[in-house]
């Protein structure tokens, strides 16, 4: 099997958005180059206590994403027949709408031939199970060791496009759910992408979750995160659709009706969400929101606090912030 690499040249603050965003439109497999050196928990993953001294870093990093080419040198884009010029246009669209509010470096585009590997699931060898606090976040080819049997296991699969737990914005989202949640909690989560943050609830104990999300991609994510961790289909429902605009949307989830709402989005869509959010959530109700780039949490503030929230605590983890807010 052939593939198409698509190499963007950017700068390692902007890693985690590119890739997001990209993810988004089809691109998989990401691959990082950069220069930082590894944190002890990086690795950890690796299984690697001491490396030798790398080169110094230069600030800047190259993205690598792939899409499959057929033997006729169609390229295929989440199962859409596509080709190398229109895949770079629609990269380079979401790198000039990042620029407009984010610095990402040149943000170059450059198209190479790989290789017959299997890119899209070679990562998994570097891919391990970790813990976050009391939760163990379990991939289906590992185990759980006798030293985490008083620990709740998430059983999860890493996709091409969701998340798995490991980014700091979900580490954010999961200690302040476990603040707040209760046997009796009906939790929104906005955003829902592989339905972590869902999944993770209801392991705690909560009632009952429902999600919503803009990409169709979302409901296979969610459904076999589901069956993995033995959540029944009436705990959890995914909504397609979007709730800012959807009434649709809005009137299936229902108005006031939520006791935590959480959403793990980029700071500019958490400010135009957050009226749609306190529509659903009880007075009283907690909102819970990440994806927020140090630096970018003073307007996020500003808009949840004039949608009728009041905001209890700012959390920090790496250069990202969370913020946890209450409806008055």
């Amino acid at each position: 099997m052939k593939w198409k690499k698509f190499i963007i040249e950017t700068i390692p603050e902007a890693e985690d958005i590119i890739i997001s965003t990209l993810y988004d439109i089809g691109l998989e497999g990401a691959q990082i180059e950069d220069k930082i050196p590894l944190t002890k928990q990086e690795k950890e993953q690796m299984f690697v206590d001491i490396l030798p001294d790398g080169p110094e870093d230069d600030g800047i990093a190259y993205l690598n994403f792939f899409a499959e080419e057929r033997e006729d040198g169609v390229l295929l884009l989440e199962g859409e027949e596509t080709d190398a010029e229109s895949i770079v246009e629609k990269v380079r669209k979401e790198l000039d709408w990042l620029r407009s509010f984010m610095e990402i470096g040149r943000g170059s585009i450059a198209v190479e031939e790989t290789e017959d590997i299997d890119w899209i699931n070679n990562w998994k060898q570097y891919f391990h199970q970790f813990t976050i606090d009391d939760l163990l976040v379990l991939p289906s080819w590992e185990k759980a060791g006798a030293e985490d049997q008083d620990k709740k296991v998430l059983h999860i699969d890493p996709g091409t496009a969701f998340g798995t737990g490991m980014h700091e914005t979900t580490q954010i989202c999961i200690r302040q759910l476990k603040k707040f949640i209760t046997e009796d909690t009906r939790l929104l989560d906005v955003g829902t992408g592989s339905g972590i943050l869902s999944i993770v609830s209801l392991l705690y104990g909560i009632r009952e979750a429902k999600g919503t999300d803009l990409d169709p991609c979302a409901v296979d994510a969610v459904e076999d995160n589901r069956k993995a961790n033995g959540i029944s289909p009436e705990q959890f429902e995914l909504i397609i659709g979007n709730v800012i605009t959807d009434r649709a949307v809005q009137d299936r989830l229902g108005y006031g009706c939520y006791d935590i709402a959480v959403a793990n989005i980029l700071a500019d869509v958490l400010v135009l969400l957050a009226p749609a959010v306190a529509s659903h959530v009880k007075p009283g109700g907690i909102y819970i929101m990440s994806g927020i780039l140090a630096g970018q949490e003073e307007a996020v503030t500003e808009a949840v606090e004039a949608a009728g929230f009041r905001v209890l605590e700012i959390t920090g983890q790496g250069e990202w912030v969370g913020i946890t807010a209450r409806k008055d």
